[in-house]
């Protein structure tokens, strides 16, 4: 499952909130602002304090992306075009 944080950074752009800022006031540690930041799965826990800091929903900061079946299936095809 992919996730993208993208609508996170937009909120915080408009709000003139600086990712720092957003640790303070939430208390999220370095690495999960950091996997935040790589668009990593964090906790629902996590998503909760950005959520209740902001005043928002958690659909306002996070939007879950649809799977690529096409890289999955790839590297199994070429494996089996190579055996041949």
């Amino acid at each position: 499952m992919a996730v993208s944080y993208n609508k996170l950074w937009k909120m915080l752009i408009d709000r003139k909130i600086k990712k720092m800022q957003l640790k303070d006031m939430t208390g999220i540690s370095m690495g999960t602002l950091a996997k935040l930041g790589k668009d990593e799965i964090v906790s629902l826990e996590i998503l909760t304090k950005v959520c209740h800091a902001l005043e928002c929903d958690i659909g306002d900061v996070v939007e879950v992306l649809p799977e690529q079946q096409d890289e999955q299936v790839a590297p199994y095809q070429y494996q089996i075009k190579r055996k041949q």
